[in-house]
């Protein structure tokens, strides 16, 4: 990685959506090979990784940007506007290495961190392991689904549950390992996000370092880094999928609009065909997307900065502002899900075509709906609040 990062804020997130733009045309160049290969290509992966967008979420003394919420959001929105794909997996690589870098010792991070760099990570969420208490460590063996980038990664991160002799649950665990300690399965054919690469990974009785593992909830404090990793793991994850969800509906949008300028949809006579941009059912369907949209956005951007706040004050957001930023996510997802389905409908038979974004965005959009992030059980926790 060759960035640096301003100090400012305002800087800072004009430095980020600046990096952007200066890997457009390689993230836009790839797409179509991430698609049809099951993974981003080496040159979008590196470009992510030069251009600093992967340290996105690092501590700034690790070389990262230790970028706010608001401009995580837009930064990710407007990598999604280009490439869905690559929107994702710089999301996910970029979270993947913030939390072992916030978590882990001195003694695991110069380990990772070779030479002060900052290495390539992926990972699973989801406790789907088991690690069983050893000298010095953890025997750990496991299977793990939706690890996206892991074909580029050097390090993984995944959840496993601590058992005792008796089989007990005691504890929940995060590790840390090389990816060439695990198999990577090739499971990832799938119907949307398929550019991500987000394959299965399996490790069988593998020793795993006290340093390498942190324990999940709030007991764990961060070792290092500012108010950004006391916001908590609902605020430091759902803003990525509030932003990616964002990202698609606003391209989904944007496709459509074009389209319509061209597409015939009904016929004023049989010999004079409507433009679908001159239909009245049309553009009111188009002002109430861009409106929900925009709404959509507004809530995130105001829920996400009033967390910022609250951190950047000593502060640590409650059980409603962790309900919030979650929800802010889920809604985010649900309105870019209907958006993107009018506006693949609107497309008729031209929407259809593999070639077509409308298509894409609408396998995309369905894909992330379904992480457990953004399922319903946020609304929930929500609901119990108010």
């Amino acid at each position: 990685m060759k960035a640096t990062f301003p100090i400012d804020q305002v800087k800072k997130r004009k430095a980020l959506l600046n990096a952007v733009e200066e890997v457009r045309d390689i993230c836009v160049a790839g797409a179509e090979e991430a698609e049809n290969n099951g993974t981003l290509p080496e040159a979008t992966v590196d470009a992510l990784e030069q251009s600093g967008l992967l340290a996105m979420k690092l501590p700034t003394e690790l070389g990262g940007a230790e970028a706010d919420p608001v401009t995580q959001l837009q930064v990710i929105e407007a990598m999604t506007r280009i490439d869905p794909a690559t929107g994702w997996v710089m999301m996910i690589g970029a979270a993947s290495i913030a939390s072992p870098a916030v978590f882990l010792p001195d003694e695991a991070i110069s380990q990772m961190f070779v030479g002060g760099r900052p290495p390539r990570a992926a990972g699973a969420l989801m406790p789907t392991g088991h690690a069983v208490p050893v000298e010095g460590g953890y025997r750990v063996s496991g299977r793990w689904s939706f690890a996206s980038g892991i074909r580029h990664s050097q390090w993984l991160s995944a959840g496993a549950l601590v058992v005792d002799e008796g089989g007990e649950v005691v504890e929940r665990l995060s590790i840390v390992f090389p990816t060439k300690e695990a198999v990577i399965h090739d499971n990832w054919q799938v119907a949307g996000l398929k550019g991500t690469g987000s394959n299965d990974f399996s490790v069988s009785n593998l020793f795993v370092p006290d340093t390498f593992t942190w324990r999940r909830g709030s007991a764990q404090k961060p070792l290092r880094g500012g108010p950004l990793y006391r916001i908590g793991l609902p605020g430091f994850l759902s803003v990525e999928h509030a932003a990616f969800a964002l990202g698609v509906g606003r391209r989904a949008l944007e496709a459509i609009i074009d389209l319509a300028q061209s597409k015939a949809r009904g016929f004023t006579t049989y010999s004079n065909p409507s433009l679908l941009s001159t239909r009245l059912s049309f553009q009111l369907a188009l002002a109430r997307c861009d409106f929900r949209l925009r709404a959509a956005r507004s809530l995130a951007v105001d829920i996400f900065d009033a967390a910022w706040v609250t951190v950047c004050q000593g502060g640590e957001p409650g059980p409603q502002a962790h309900a919030e930023m979650r929800s802010a996510g889920t809604f985010a997802t649900e309105v870019a899900a209907d958006i993107v389905t009018d506006s693949f409908r609107y497309g008729g038979g031209t929407a259809l075509y593999s070639s077509n974004v409308l298509q894409q965005c609408l396998r995309d959009i369905q894909a992330a709906a379904q992480h457990y992030m953004v399922n319903d059980s946020a609304y929930e926790s929500h609901g119990q609040i108010l």
